[in-house]
């Protein structure tokens, strides 16, 4: 293999942040997909924290020590968050989030139900790459909890696919990309390939949470 001593922009970019000059790694893919059922929110009396906040609370409830999005990124200090907000015309709520058991509905514990991949990322996210496969009919979401809670240790996981919500190809493909020309100027392009052979309804939409974190007291949240 053929050596050289030239540096790529990728490298010149971890040598600025490493020394200092230029804060390349201050955005990335920080925020969390899941911040429902989690200890870092739980102030219940006997430390119950998946059923203290669970995925349908999160749609009404603001967290206390963290915020949670689809395909996101924030700050090192998570005090401007973005993620996105899909509606395919027939869930009943925003999908804001990614979808799961907690300990108790699974039966092989916690588990996401959902399908999503990370595509490409350089070490300083200078570029990203995000897929998230949406499915057109309405999100099955006690449908999985009830199958799953059912079935014992021994039995297969209930999964989304089994639900047949992806038959013939009726989703979308939500690609998500963010691409830095400096450290603070962040270009997103944000794809969606409709798979399905007819035309459905669907919106996209673009949240942008400012957080102010304080010790010992609750975060506000301002969605723009």
């Amino acid at each position: 293999m053929n050596q050289t001593t030239e540096s790529s922009p990728e490298q010149t970019r971890l040598h600025e942040d490493r020394e200092g000059r230029a804060a390349w790694k201050k955005w990335g893919p920080y925020l969390s997909e899941r911040q429902w059922g989690t200890v870092r929110e739980d102030y219940s009396s006997n430390g119950d924290a998946w059923n203290y906040f669970t995925h349908d609370h999160a749609q009404y409830r603001a967290y206390r020590w963290g915020e949670d999005g689809l395909a996101g990124i924030s700050d090192n200090r998570q005090l401007l968050c973005f993620a996105l907000a899909l509606w395919n015309g027939r869930d009943p709520i925003l999908k804001e989030r990614l979808f799961g058991l907690t300990n108790s509905e699974g039966n092989h514990g916690e588990d996401v139900k959902e399908y999503y991949f990370y595509l490409d990322s350089t070490p300083t996210h200078s570029y990203m790459k995000y897929l998230y496969k949406y499915p057109q009919a309405e999100y099955p979401y006690e449908l999985i909890i009830e199958a799953n809670r059912t079935r014992n240790k021994q039995a297969a996981e209930y999964e989304l696919l089994d639900t047949g919500i992806f038959d013939e190809d009726r989703y979308f493909d939500v690609f998500v990309e963010y691409a830095k020309v400096e450290p603070e100027d962040i270009l997103i392009q944000i794809t969606v390939c409709n798979r399905a052979p007819s035309r459905p309804r669907s919106k996209c939409c673009l949240p942008c949470g400012f957080a102010t974190p304080g010790r010992g007291a609750a975060r506000k949240r301002n969605r723009s």
